[in-house]
């Protein structure tokens, strides 16, 4: 009696009421939703509708002295692979360690504060660090000096090798905590199966951890490179600019971000189309990183 009683409840109507607050938090919460997504459409459309228009094959091909970005798109790739071979390794150390060595002690502790801290520390304050530590201090040690026959020099004053370094201080905390939170995730029951069957914990990271949580690290690594690909801040102190192609990786280098800061407000109509279309391929790049992000997770899950 009481089962059936229970299921009349379970199939009876809602009230009136019930229906039509139900539906009207529906609508309300899409409608927030919308408002949400509404400057991010019109990001979109206004970018589109004026750089498009702009494109060209031959902007590819020039240099932003000749009304092209060729040489600020080489100069962006550089600097952000520069930061990846720097970030990405130490990156997943870094939450190696914080999650698979005594992640509960004293130190890790604190070395899990002080990243997260770097996290918000804002990407100008990373720019003027650098240009101090970089830029600043090898100008004061500018002396070439010889190994044997050759002639070694190593000042990185406003190259795209400081640009790197600046990139790679950004890219590093999201790379050391999201290894670090995917790695908590692996079941514990993978760590005993492997130390059961006679595995060291360096075996049972490389080879039975990393692998499962590889999927979910390299969705952080790929929003830590679109992060990076879209900072400006940093390579105003420490890579600079050029209107030409850098000469080499300890030479001032163009990229998009600080080409589309640096045009905006020039009068010459050539150049401001070249800013819409500048902040409408790098809006590709970042997207073309996005969708493999996209893949990936849907596969770590």
């Amino acid at each position: 009696m009481k089962q059936s009683s229970v299921a009349s409840k379970l199939i009876t109507p809602l009230s009136p009421q019930r229906t039509f607050f139900d539906r009207g938090m529906t609508v309300f919460a899409f409608g927030l939703t919308l408002v949400g997504i509404l400057p991010l459409i019109s990001v979109l459309w206004n970018i589109l509708v004026k750089g498009f228009p702009g494109l060209t094959v031959a902007m590819f091909t020039k240099e932003i002295i000749d009304d092209g970005f060729a040489n600020a798109i080489v100069g962006t790739l550089t600097m952000v692979a520069i930061a990846s071979l720097l970030s990405i390794p130490l990156g997943i150390a870094t939450g190696i360690y914080l999650a698979e060595y005594e992640p509960n002690s004293k130190i890790n502790r604190n070395i899990r504060f002080l990243v997260t801290i770097l996290t918000g520390v804002p990407s100008i304050v990373v720019g003027i660090f650098t240009y101090d530590v970089i830029v600043l201090t090898t100008k004061e040690l500018d002396s070439p000096f010889f190994f044997g026959n050759k002639l070694f020099d190593f000042n990185f004053s406003y190259s795209a090798l400081a640009g790197g370094m600046s990139l790679a201080i950004i890219m590093l905390p999201i790379i050391a905590l999201t290894t670090e939170e995917v790695l908590k995730l692996v079941p514990n029951t993978y760590r005993f199966a492997s130390s059961g069957l006679g595995g060291s914990r360096f075996q049972t990271i490389t080879r039975i951890i990393l692998p499962t949580a590889l999927p979910a690290i390299s969705t952080g690594v790929l929003l830590a490179i679109a992060r990076a690909s879209g900072e400006t801040a940093p390579l105003l102190f420490t890579a600079l600019n050029a209107q030409y192609w850098a000469e080499n990786l300890l030479s001032p280098t163009a990229s998009l971000p600080v080409l589309i800061f640096n045009l905006y407000n020039d009068p010459d109509p050539v150049k401001n189309q070249l800013v819409w279309t500048a902040s409408l391929f790098l809006l590709g790049i970042v997207l073309a990183i996005n969708l493999p992000t996209r893949l990936l997770s849907n596969r770590g899950r």
